[in-house]
């Protein structure tokens, strides 16, 4: 057996079509159809129910994606572990990112990049749940994410910051010079807040119902950019985390308003695929944030009121 053909088989997996896994592992479809019947061959099963077109992955099948996965990540880990020992780290750096941490990226991957200036970095905003899929796939090498809050399984966590909540408005609102505001005040403000598929989202849920309120967005999206976009206009509040105004610190039109009653936090930190030796671009990304202290950087980039 090679790593070639476990390669096309994943692929085929993951394209479900045999000339587009062709096409993405740049060979001819009958070289791909080949070294998948040779895997087929060697493990003595049969892993797709084919006809004249790809149809499913029989239950060997979908026994063999998951090993070949790790065997593959395992594969680009070694040459990587390897080639790191000979020119320093090289290689990308995949990293999935949920929505409410993206402002805080760049002080971890600026860690990373300073150590590691012959890597990349590719960062994917992606959901929570996304993340989980994602490491068990081997598709990502870490992720960026809540720990408490619906925490991920069989990961390696590594505690960054707590993540708070601000009421953020026009300075036009009439709101915007008090510097604190109650969660029960927030409630009743012409709301634009994250759709619900969003973990952030779910959390503020949590807080209003833990008071026995519930809540009524006159508008939601699944994007930071849309809510923001609402709230430049000036007939919305949002609750955002606090984090957000290390990008919109310089902003003059907005003004930030701190929950109180309840304080609430929520911890955000690095995930990684709970396994030994963890993959190159992993350990260098976990080794990066020892010595951080992000809460002291946000600080000393936060809001003048």
């Amino acid at each position: 057996m090679l790593v070639r053909h476990l390669l096309y088989f994943v692929t085929l997996a993951h394209e479900k079509h045999f000339a587009r896994a062709a096409d993405v592992c740049n060979v001819a479809q009958p070289t791909l159809s080949a070294a998948i019947r040779k895997l087929e061959d060697y493990l003595e099963t049969r892993l797709i129910d084919r006809g004249h077109r790809f149809l499913r992955l029989t239950p060997e099948g979908e026994k063999v994606l998951l090993w070949g996965q790790q065997i593959l990540a395992d594969y680009q880990s070694l040459r990587e572990d390897l080639s790191g020992l000979r020119r320093g780290l090289t290689g990308l750096l995949r990293l999935g990112v949920i929505p409410a941490a993206m402002p805080s990226v760049s002080f971890l991957t600026a860690r990373f990049c300073d150590a590691h200036p012959a890597a990349a970095v590719e960062v994917q905003s992606m959901t929570s749940r996304a993340i989980q899929r994602g490491l068990d796939a081997f598709e990502i090498d870490a992720g960026l994410t809540y720990l408490e809050n619906e925490p991920l399984e069989n990961v390696r966590r590594a505690p960054l910051y707590r993540e708070r909540y601000v009421l953020v408005t026009h300075r036009s609102n009439r709101l915007a010079r008090r510097k604190t505001i109650t969660w029960a005040e927030a409630a009743q403000e012409r709301l634009c807040l994250l759709s619900e598929d969003m973990q952030n989202r779910r959390i503020i849920n949590n807080v209003f119902e833990s008071m026995g309120l519930a809540i009524k967005p006159a508008v939601v999206s699944n994007s930071y950019l849309g809510v923001c976009s609402h709230l430049r206009h000036g007939d919305w509040a949002s609750i955002l985390p606090h984090t957000f105004f290390y990008i919109f610190a310089k902003t003059t039109e907005l003004a930030t308003i701190d929950l109180v009653e309840p304080v609430h936090s929520q911890e955000i930190g690095l995930v990684l695929s709970n396994r030994e030796p963890p993959s190159p671009m992993a350990g260098a990304l976990l080794a990066a944030t020892l010595d951080a202290n992000f809460e002291r950087e946000f600080a000393a980039t936060g809001p003048s009121r």
